[in-house]
């Protein structure tokens, strides 16, 4: 059983068409707007509703910022690689997936959902070892998205890659000395897009599977940005080259 928490997390599970969550728990004295709406699309659901002391939710939810809501729900189900592919925006003329090598936060990680939900990505590939999974933290830190994004875990990232390949995707990593300025990159066709971890980077073996190697220029006294915030960059650049197109 996985608990998902928070007013937007519950909220957008119950709205959508794959919605997991079976049993909601609100603290007494909780109200809103935000909760009326999940209250109503609970009932339309036949979704059980219990009001406990707030203690309670803090500890189903380990102390997390539940806002006085938690949902019990089915583990997340994980898609596959062909789950990923098939999900293509209709507004784009190619594809797009973010493949992630070493995310172990599950707050970077819902964060780096959201960003490529929002650009447009076909989905979110991620390892099944040395990496964060989704959970409850996760999903609420994606702020529902993950309800909407495919998410494939894979046993071998580098030869997912080279799967990608054979199905018509460029793969490009990330590598702030030897890149290539974002700026000047023509991304045209289906696109891999690789972030590694912020303390390692790429493994070499799948950084040896990049087809090129991008950087993003910075004037600041130290050379480094957090991972979703390259990505959401870079991600955005590569919208914005698909939409031109």
């Amino acid at each position: 059983m996985q608990v998902i928490f928070g007013i937007n997390p519950v909220l957008e599970d119950l709205k959508s068409r794959t919605g997991r969550i079976n049993r909601i728990v609100v603290a007494r004295g909780r109200g809103g707007e935000g909760l009326h709406k999940i209250l109503d699309l609970a009932e339309k659901k036949a979704i059980r509703i219990e009001f406990r002391e707030r203690s309670y939710l803090d500890r189903e939810s380990g102390k997390a910022l539940h806002q006085g809501v938690i949902g019990f729900c089915k583990p997340f189900a994980y898609a596959t690689v062909d789950d990923v592919i098939a999900n293509r925006n209709p507004g784009l003329k190619h594809d797009l997936i973010l493949l992630l090598d070493g995310i172990t936060d599950p707050q970077n990680l819902g964060t780096l959902i959201r960003t490529a939900h929002c650009c447009g990505a076909n989905g979110v590939i991620i390892p099944r070892d040395r990496s964060a999974s989704v959970t409850g933290s996760t999903i609420k830190t994606s702020a529902g998205t993950a309800d909407y994004t495919p998410i494939a875990r894979v046993v071998n990232l580098a030869g997912t890659i080279d799967y990608l390949k054979g199905r018509g995707f460029w793969i490009y990593g990330t590598d702030p000395v030897s890149g290539k300025d974002i700026s000047s990159v023509d991304f045209s066709g289906h696109v891999g897009l690789v972030m590694g971890s912020e303390g390692r980077g790429m493994r070499q073996l799948v950084r040896k599977q990049c087809d090129f190697l991008l950087s993003i220029p910075m004037v600041g006294r130290i050379d480094s940005l957090n991972v979703s915030v390259a990505a959401g960059i870079i991600l955005y650049e590569i919208l914005r080259a698909f939409r031109k197109a």
